[in-house]
């Protein structure tokens, strides 16, 4: 189905403001809702806080409001789903439009296999009423399940699209760009040649870790000095100080992205509380959630370096060129921890990057034994 046909199905029905976290599934909708002004269309930090404006919406209108994630939002979204928006509390109608990842039976990255099993059954458990709508799905059918969807909301329940890849087509793309010159994966890079063999590395999901695994294996010769985290979006910073505590004579250095960092941000002042003096927070910060599609974050606007300077860390500085950050990384030992180095990149990376050739859980045990945990 043509988005736009879509989009004008739930116009007519009176819901137009959207509210999410973009997800590559649903990249021809993003595309779309990105058009839109910021009263109608709202690209939240996370899949909660996304419930929280549709119940606000609601509150302040009465209509209902679209809520947009991938189905690995759901965690981020199931508190405010239950007691919020559930009719055993408010009684606030909601519709969800859920990217389809780990589809049972289809192929998929490993860390969205379970959830992609668990997805319809979460559901049912929260007590919505779904509907799958994937490429076969014609249009006489998604008129009849729109009808279902709104009894829903006129009866104050939600009601979900679950939404496989493909299902929806458009011409319209979105290409968003920034004015920073310096390539993400150029940073990657001088990471990997500038940091130490007893370093240890943790790096958020997404491109960043399938260009940091290339680019250990090319100038180290080897990956286990790194913990990639190929799922549970924002919380990386978490993982790496629970590491720091672990390992106080280590260096720990956390790879992260704008969108990830902005996603759960309290953790910067958590970071910033334990101080930390071996934890090094590195964002690298295109303003963007380039993983997914590249929607802009609310980093385009944003200081994260200015943001971690208020929350505690002990040194805070924004770099926007190579040779600024190599000479920084190369002063490490000598700056205050916790500290913070917001790196400003381009939208840019290869279209043959690759993915971890290991299982997760052979990344974990290569990243144990190296760190004689086992």
């Amino acid at each position: 189905m043509q988005v736009e046909q879509f989009l004008q199905m739930l116009k007519k029905a009176g819901i137009d403001t959207f509210a999410g976290v973009p997800d590559s599934t649903l990249s021809v909708l993003c595309a779309h809702l990105n058009q839109m002004d910021k009263k109608h269309h709202m690209c939240t930090v996370n899949e909660g806080a996304a419930v929280g404006v549709a119940a606000g919406h609601y509150l302040s209108t009465g209509k209902p409001a679209c809520v947009y994630m991938q189905n690995s939002g759901l965690g981020n979204a199931i508190n405010p789903m239950a007691s919020l928006t559930h009719a055993d509390v408010y009684e606030i109608p909601v519709l969800y439009l859920i990217g389809y990842r780990g589809k049972p039976g289809e192929k998929d990255e490993p860390q969205h296999v379970f959830q992609g099993r668990i997805t319809l059954p979460q559901l049912d458990l929260m007590e919505i009423e779904h509907a799958v709508l994937s490429p076969a799905t014609d249009t006489e059918e998604i008129l009849m399940l729109m009808e279902r969807c709104m009894t829903n909301l006129r009866q104050k329940k939600s009601f979900a699209f679950v939404i496989e890849k493909g299902t929806f087509k458009s011409d319209l793309s979105y290409d968003y760009q920034n004015s920073y010159t310096f390539i993400r994966e150029s940073a990657i890079r001088v990471l990997a040649e500038e940091v130490r063999k007893e370093d240890v590395l943790v790096s958020t999901t997404g491109k960043i870790s399938r260009e940091l695994y290339e680019q250990l294996d090319s100038i180290k010769g080897c990956h286990d000095q790194a913990f990639l985290t190929v799922g549970s979006m924002g919380h990386a910073s978490m993982i790496a100080a629970g590491m720091a505590h672990s390992f106080p004579e280590q260096r720990i250095i956390c790879l992260d992205g704008d969108g990830a960092a902005l996603m759960h941000m309290g953790s910067l002042a958590f970071i910033a509380q334990q101080q930390l003096k071996n934890f090094v927070h590195i964002v690298l910060n295109n303003g963007a959630h380039e993983s997914v599609g590249g929607m802009p974050t609310s980093a385009c606007e944003l200081s994260i370096a200015d943001v971690a300077r208020s929350c505690g860390y002990q040194y805070a500085e924004t770099i926007r060129e190579e040779a600024g950050f190599k000479n920084l990384l190369q002063r490490l030992d000598k700056l205050p921890k916790p500290c913070m180095i917001e790196v400003l990149v381009s939208m840019c990376s290869r279209s043959d990057l690759g993915r971890p050739k290991e299982t997760p859980t052979d990344n974990k045990l290569q990243f144990m034994k190296r760190n004689e945990v086992l």
